[in-house]
């Protein structure tokens, strides 16, 4: 079968589609044949060689798919069937045409999805919604404050926080972004590159804050976030794009504020936590995609590529061009 490859770290250059062996579904596991995976930045950290896949894990790049079931394991529980179109959340293995999953891991696409936007929802509205409900435990009318709002988490997040009845408020690095993430359904959004967010935040909440922080900036933004946090406040950092490094009393900062920080990565977690993730997703949000529902989720498309074009898909994700997620479509 044909992957996604590259032999040693570096840029989107290093990268090519490769045959390699197609897998073979082990206990419990079905073969999945890939009509569609969505690129992540984790896919980009993996490439420059900071980011290595679980001990385990397929090394071929794709942290989600959607497709066909092409295969059964043995001791596969009879929930899915050759043909049924699925969709999962991976820890590698998503940009080839084949890829095995744990059984408990696939999710079913809504009938009047496409296989394109269905690639498009795993890793994002995964993450989100386990920030939001696992790690943030989100309730109605909070306030929360979602970094990158235009990035795919961002934009899962907003509509996660709406279908809460909860009131998103992002950053985002251009107006373009910003009028994204209000279609979305974000309450407010302010630029971080020509504005104080903390201030703004603040003047928003009249002096309030924050109750909640999806974060996946990190280090450069641990003073403004802390200024907008509001009392007994959470702090969900999931990345760190300007670096993990503090230079300031944050603790004290915290502890004034009976704050607390949680961090979460989702590829590192265990195969029963994830399940249920999956599990509760597929119960609680996916109906939300199908049409005529009220509120009505999708998924934010920013551009289509065929697998051979990868490298191309990864410099636009690498100059932060995108708004929404880069999908990388999978020979037919």
């Amino acid at each position: 079968m044909l992957a996604a490859y590259f032999d040693c770290p570096g840029g989107p250059e290093n990268l090519y589609v490769k045959e390699v062996m197609k897998p073979h579904p082990g206990e419990g596991e079905v073969l999945v044949k890939v009509s569609a995976s969505a690129l992540n930045r984790a896919d980009l950290l993996q490439r420059r060689g900071k980011y290595p896949p679980p001990k385990g894990a397929s090394d071929i790049l794709g942290l989600e798919a959607a497709g066909s079931v092409a295969g059964l394991g043995p001791g596969c529980k009879g929930r899915w069937k050759i043909g049924d179109a699925v969709m999962a959340l991976l820890s590698g293995g998503g940009q080839a045409e084949y890829v095995t999953v744990p059984e408990g891991y696939l999710m079913p696409i809504p009938s009047d999805m496409t296989f394109i936007q269905a690639a498009a929802i795993p890793e994002a509205w995964l993450t989100a919604f386990q920030l939001l409900h696992f790690v943030g435990k989100l309730q109605k009318g909070e306030r929360v404050l979602i970094h990158a709002g235009a990035s795919g988490v961002g934009m899962a997040a907003i509509q996660l926080v709406r279908l809460a009845k909860a009131i998103p408020i992002v950053t985002a690095g251009t107006q373009e972004k910003l009028k994204a993430t209000t279609n979305a359904g974000a309450a407010v959004g302010f630029n971080y590159k020509n504005e104080d967010f903390s201030e703004k935040v603040l003047a928003f909440t009249q002096g309030s804050g924050v109750d909640l922080i999806l974060d996946c900036v990190g280090g450069s933004y641990w003073e403004k976030n802390i200024n907008c946090l509001s009392t007994d406040g959470r702090w969900i950092i999931y990345g760190l794009l300007s670096g993990g490094e503090v230079h300031g009393d944050l603790l004290a900062r915290l502890l004034s504020k009976r704050a607390s920080i949680h961090t979460s990565l989702l590829r590192s977690r265990d195969k029963e936590a994830s399940n249920g993730y999956e599990q509760s997703f597929t119960e609680d949000v996916l109906p939300y995609f199908s049409g005529g529902t009220s509120p009505h989720l999708q998924p934010l498309l920013d551009s289509i590529y065929p697998l051979q074009e990868i490298a191309e898909a990864h410099r636009i994700m690498e100059e932060n061009k995108n708004i929404g997620k880069i999908v990388i479509e999978m020979p037919a």
